[in-house]
Parts: C-alpha cells; structure tokens; sequence
C-alpha cells in the first residue's frame, strides 16, 4: 500500500528549474561540475536527497538564493535519490545534455521556469517521484500567427539563425 501526495515547488516565478534522479552520494560534485562546465558565469544551486546513511539533503551551488531553493525545495519533497538544480539568468536547454551524460543521472523528470507540482508516493519505507505535472493546459493548435511569433521569439534570443 502507499499514499500519493502533491508537492508544489516554490520558486520566483523566473527561475528555471532541473528535477531528476540519480543513484550515489556523489550526485552533488558531479553535478557542480556539469553546470560549471557548460556556462562559465553561471549562478545555481543543487540539493540531492540522499536514501541511504545519514539520509541528508546534500547541497552545493555558487549563489545564495538558488542554494536555499534548492535545500528547501529537496527537503519538501524527501524523495530517495531525487536531485534538483535551481538556476539563475539562464536557461535548462544550456545544461541537459551536460546533466544526462553525468554517469550517476538515471533520468530527468522536467527541465522548466513553469509552475511544477510533483506526483510523490509514500510507503512504509520511504518517498518516491511518480511523476510532474508541469504548468497548464492548452488552449489550442498553434495558428501560422502563432508559429511566426514562435519563430521570431528563437530567433530573438539566439536559437535560430536568419
């Protein structure tokens, strides 16, 4: 048997978010060097929930702010080996691939700035991510307005040419 409760990540409306899991202790140090390696600059914070030993939420990051998102929004959710990387003036689509080639991911849950509510279970021995529901529902199909705007929008902030 087990319960299955939501958790709302808290965070300012701007700041994009990475959840995922991984499997060892490590997970931080990996973790600081993937988001350091790919955008020199780069403002974040990192917690992981840690499911064995000493069960802390371990933490690291180069900025204040996203390092106490990152702690307390762990500690909310408490789910085994679930880490979550709070970023500051910039965008997950600069760090997944870095993220999902560090040898102790198994997998991302959501990679967003959108508001995030996640799918925990709880059994007798722990927590763990169902899954996220990640920001809201459409509305409709993309009109060639719309798709011209979406265009013009990428290319805007430097995703595409011409």
């Amino acid at each position: 048997m087990f319960d299955l409760e939501m958790v709302s990540i808290e965070k300012p409306e701007d700041v994009n978010f990475i959840l995922g899991q991984s499997h060892f202790i490590k997970t931080v140090e990996d973790l600081h060097e993937a988001m350091v390696g790919s955008v020199p600059g780069i403002r974040f914070g990192i917690a992981f929930c840690e499911a064995s030993g000493k069960c802390l939420v371990r933490w690291s990051g180069n900025d204040d702010e996203m390092m106490e998102l990152a702690k307390m929004n762990a500690l909310k959710l408490s789910c085994g080996h679930s880490f979550i990387i709070f970023m500051k003036d910039a965008f997950p689509i600069n760090f997944l691939n870095a993220i999902k080639n560090v040898s102790v991911v198994c997998s991302i849950y959501c990679a967003t700035a959108n508001p995030t509510d996640v799918i925990v279970a709880k059994n007798e021995r722990g927590r763990g991510i169902m899954g996220v529901v990640d920001g809201s529902l459409q509305t409709g199909i993309e009109t060639e307005e719309d798709r011209q705007w979406r265009l013009g929008f990428l290319r805007k902030i430097g995703y595409k040419l011409g």
